[in-house]
C-alpha cells in the first residue's frame, strides 16, 4: 500500500517535534528514547495496534485528523497503547510499562 500525503506530512511534523527522524521503512514511524509512535490515516489504525506489539516503551497512535483519532481511542479502550493527534498532543496517554 502507498504512503498517503497526510501519514507522510504528519510523520514528519511529529519527527521534528520529538527532535528524532521520522522512518518510511519497516518499523514504527518515529521513535524516540521513551516512546514509540505510529501514524495511522482512519482505514489503517487496526494495523498500528498490531504494529505496536512488543515495545517496551510509551507507544502511540497518532490520527491524521480528527476521525483517526476518536477511530483510535474507540480501538485503544482497555489497552496500553495512548492516542495522539496529528500536532503530537496526547488526547490518551500509554499505561505501557517502560524498562
Amino acid at each position: 500500500m502507498s504512503e498517503s500525503k497526510s501519514h507522510k506530512t504528519t510523520s514528519k511534523k511529529l519527527a521534528k517535534k520529538f527532535k528524532t527522524e521520522y522512518n518510511s521503512g519497516q518499523g514504527p514511524d518515529v521513535q524516540t528514547n521513551d516512546k514509540v509512535i505510529e501514524v495511522e490515516t482512519f482505514g489503517t489504525v487496526k494495523d498500528g495496534l498490531r504494529q505496536l506489539q512488543g515495545f517496551q516503551k510509551k507507544v502511540y497512535i497518532a490520527g491524521v485528523n480528527k476521525e483517526t483519532v476518536n477511530k483510535a481511542i474507540e480501538l485503544t479502550k482497555n489497552t496500553t497503547i495512548g492516542v495522539m493527534d496529528k500536532d503530537g498532543n496526547i488526547i490518551k496517554r500509554s499505561t505501557r510499562k517502560t524498562k
